[in-house]
């Protein structure tokens, strides 16, 4: 007979990063990493399609990075300057951002 552990009773050391600097440091090593093995990759000629997929969860980990520093952005920098009365400059730089995206 198997017996499995409660969900609960499992101990799963994960990082989880303190602050928003942490956070980003974090998730940029984490691209860095998808990154180094789609060099490798490239390198030793594995199979395009294969090659691909690992730029394709670098491109996801990027999109990740700049999402949570435009979130962080909109809490702390564009909620400042609306409150000081420069909504029309915040406004004007995200939408910089989003212009240059598309």
């Amino acid at each position: 007979m198997l017996l499995y552990p409660h969900w609960g009773d499992i101990k799963i050391n994960m990082y989880k990063p303190k602050n928003f600097q942490e956070r980003v440091l974090h998730r940029l090593k984490i691209a860095r990493g998808h990154l180094s093995k789609v060099i490798q990759m490239e390198e030793e000629g594995s199979y395009c399609i294969d090659i691909l997929h690992q730029s394709q969860a670098v491109q996801k980990a990027l999109k990740e990075i700049d999402n949570l520093i435009l979130e962080n952005h909109l809490q702390t920098c564009a909620s400042e300057a609306i409150k000081n009365g420069e909504s029309t400059k915040a406004i004007s730089e995200v939408m910089e951002v989003f212009k240059k995206k598309s």
